[in-house]
């Protein structure tokens, strides 16, 4: 047998249930186990396998992911056409286009998603049929598939633009499945007496916090961005141009979408609030307008402000939990049911049109005024008087 151990050249029993091969690929020296008990049967099937392996080297179609899919030298050799190493390379690349938290998103799907289900595929070889068939086994709903699917459409876009495949088998196609209405909607305000309560419990440091986004409908990650150069003292308004997520960590990127960057009116509350804020932080060196009182530091995200600040208030005053962003609702339907229009409520929100506020908060906007439709009945009433019409009278 020569060497102790040994069965051939390249094949040596590595324990009482395990055959070790090795062998030489792209310059370098490989070992690997197999499961197999080291029986004079089984020498002779690792023989042949190694045998086999280096046919395939010899004639370029040798695959170490798929021969050897669980070895650690897999991704060192991994063939570059497959649909793995392109999405890793992907999103390298795309990184520098990308906000944080959409980089993150990103890198959490083709990680833990795409490249579990469709990395071992040649980039040519994926079909819309793939992904169907994955997508149809999954329990979440359409808005967590589309999410899913939507940076594997980007890569498939790329790739074909880049003359990799000759077209996107994802392009204009959409999975849908059938769902149920939902039962509860995420809008859930604060009442005027909640808001109280939570206010009068707040120390004095967080109150001017709590009562700008209540009368400012602010996005937290806009809360957090917000810089004293934004605000004009003069006209009582507000310039949102940056937001900061908990994934930008402390960076600030665009606003969530372009109508997101706007300049709000800010109403008497809202001002209030920033001149009670000024004696804490108008000289802070960041320019920030709010800053953490216990660490005197800008905010980073919603993360901290919920675990030190907001969860403790809304207990000690007895109201049920939500999360912050509801301040953001509280401020859109207060806006609403009192008559506001729309076009401004919409304009305040950063949405990007009145259709999307009005679908959001329909359920706000009033409906018990009994004289509704006589005034425009008033203003065309001369106009129409003596034309063909039918009698009112009647």
């Amino acid at each position: 047998m020569g060497n102790k151990g040994s069965y051939s050249d390249g094949v040596r029993i590595g324990s009482g249930s395990s055959i070790n091969i090795d062998f030489y690929y792209q310059g370098q020296r490989c070992r690997e186990r197999l499961p197999l008990k080291p029986t004079p049967a089984n020498l002779k099937k690792a023989s042949q396998h190694r045998a086999a392996i280096l046919s395939s080297i010899d004639n370029g179609t040798f695959d170490y992911q798929v021969t050897f899919p669980r070895s650690k030298n897999a991704r060192k050799f991994m063939r570059q056409d497959r649909l793995e190493h392109y999405l890793r390379t992907w999103l390298v690349n795309k990184k520098p286009t990308l906000k944080a938290s959409s980089y993150k998103d990103y890198k959490n799907t083709i990680g833990g998603q795409l490249i579990p289900e469709f990395g071992h595929l040649l980039l040519s070889e994926l079909k819309r049929s793939h992904v169907r068939d994955w997508a149809s086994k999954l329990t979440c709903s359409n808005k967590r598939i589309s999410n899913l699917i939507s940076p594997l459409r980007a890569a498939l876009d790329d790739a074909m633009h880049d003359e990799l495949i000759t077209h996107n088998p994802l392009a204009g196609w959409h999975y849908r499945k059938i769902e149920p209405p939902k039962e509860v909607d995420d809008i859930d305000p604060f009442t005027a007496e909640e808001q109280a309560a939570i206010l009068a419990t707040l120390p004095n440091e967080g109150v001017p916090l709590i009562q700008f986004a209540l009368w400012t409908g602010l996005r937290t990650s806009e809360l957090v961005a917000l810089e004293w150069g934004d605000i004009d003292w003069r006209q009582n308004r507000c310039r949102i141009t940056r937001a900061i997520t908990q994934a930008s960590k402390g960076e600030a990127e665009t606003t969530k979408t372009t109508a997101g960057t706007r300049t709000i009116d800010l109403l008497p509350r809202a001002v209030a609030a920033l001149k009670a804020q000024k004696a804490i932080s108008y000289l802070h060196p960041s320019g920030r307008v709010f800053i953490n009182p216990r660490t005197a530091e800008p905010w980073t995200g919603d993360q901290a402000i919920r675990k030190t600040m907001w969860a403790h208030a809304l207990k000690r005053a007895g109201v049920r939990y939500r999360r912050p962003y509801q301040t953001r609702h509280t401020y859109a339907s207060m806006m609403v049911s009192s008559g506001e229009p729309l076009a401004w409520v919409s304009k305040q929100m950063g949405h990007t049109s009145v259709v999307t506020t009005a679908r959001i908060y329909a359920g706000w906007i009033p409906t018990t005024n009994s004289q509704a439709g006589l005034l425009a009945d008033q203003k065309f009433a001369n106009i129409l008087t003596g034309q063909h019409s039918v009698n009112i009278a009647n």
